[in-house]
């Protein structure tokens, strides 16, 4: 089996011989191709090109970053995607059933089992995870700052990060249009999008039972003293939050988003981003051809 392979250079936790890792694993299994080590924006035009080549694989070996990218340039083309999860924490691939152990990833591909999964875009963007609106993407951009200035651990600038943006939240005023009809203002610090519904129950926080139900997942966590925000937002960080600290909005496949000013700070798949409003979201589902275990599931349909 021939394959177009793309690995981030710029980390992950395959180590600084990722590229010898990944061609022995694939090799193993029969799969063949040049290893190509590129920069996000690499990932995307070797996938666009490879999409409009009509190849039959990609291979993306990366984060979670790595794998939105790939993933936008292959959603609605005839090109499988193949995931090789060599970042911190590959919400996708958990999310799939596919093994963190590069070995058994690799036989995954070469098994050759397909699933048909759901993307999500925030104007024309595609992400695979989620996006977020208000406290998150402040946390992220004061963490991404730590380091690089200070060269903190990314664990321990998030957690400084964090701390400091709680201390100073403000809540956000922003109007909602759902399907192009409801429409609703809310007051609140986080407004959450997930392509598919994501669980708050312990032990699965964070995690989707299904990547095919064809809708978003639109949370917003509830308006809230700051006492009461901490206290959310501790139960978040456990998996224990409760069913009131969010309220969740049910069947929606398109969100249009605006505030008070002309831009908006979001998250897209751990990314901080600036985007003019308004923020249209929208569900394109069975979009990506991704080669998965057959059950299609993650341990949370255990």
């Amino acid at each position: 089996m021939k394959a177009i392979i793309l690995i981030n250079r710029g980390g992950g936790s395959a180590g600084d011989d990722a590229k010898d890792k990944v061609a022995a694993a694939l090799k193993k299994v029969g799969i063949t191709g040049k290893v190509e080590l590129l920069d996000g924006e690499g990932v995307v035009k070797r996938a666009t090109a490879a999409a409009r080549a009509k190849a039959p694989l990609v291979i993306a070996g990366g984060g979670d970053g790595t794998i939105s990218a790939a993933a936008g340039a292959l959603a609605g083309s005839e090109t499988r995607l193949g995931l090789l999860p060599l970042g911190t924490l590959n919400h996708l691939a958990r999310d799939l059933g596919i093994p963190f152990d590069l070995d058994q990833a690799a036989r995954i591909i070469a098994d050759g089992n397909t699933s048909e999964i759901d993307v999500a875009e925030l104007n024309g963007r595609t992400f695979v995870n989620n996006s977020a609106v208000g406290l998150y993407p402040l946390m992220v951009l004061d963490r991404e700052s730590q380091q690089q200035k200070l060269g903190r651990s990314k664990k321990l600038a998030m957690l400084v990060a964090s701390l400091r943006t709680l201390s100073r939240f403000r809540h956000q005023r922003l109007s909602l249009t759902i399907n192009d009809g409801e429409k609703a203002v809310i007051e609140t610090p986080l407004l959450f999008v997930g392509n598919n519904d994501y669980r708050l129950s312990f032990p699965y926080a964070g995690q989707r039972e299904t990547l095919d139900d064809g809708k978003l997942c639109v949370m917003v966590l509830r308006k809230n003293g700051r006492l009461g925000l901490f206290a959310a937002m501790a139960r978040a960080l456990v998996g224990r939050a409760r069913d009131n600290d969010m309220i969740r909005l049910d069947d929606v496949q398109r969100l249009k988003v605006t505030g008070h000013r002309k831009h908006l700070t979001v998250s897209l798949d751990g990314e901080t981003c600036v985007f003019a409003c308004p923020l249209d979201y929208r569900i394109r589902p069975g979009a990506l051809t991704v080669l998965a275990p057959r059950a299609g599931a993650n341990a949370a349909r255990a």
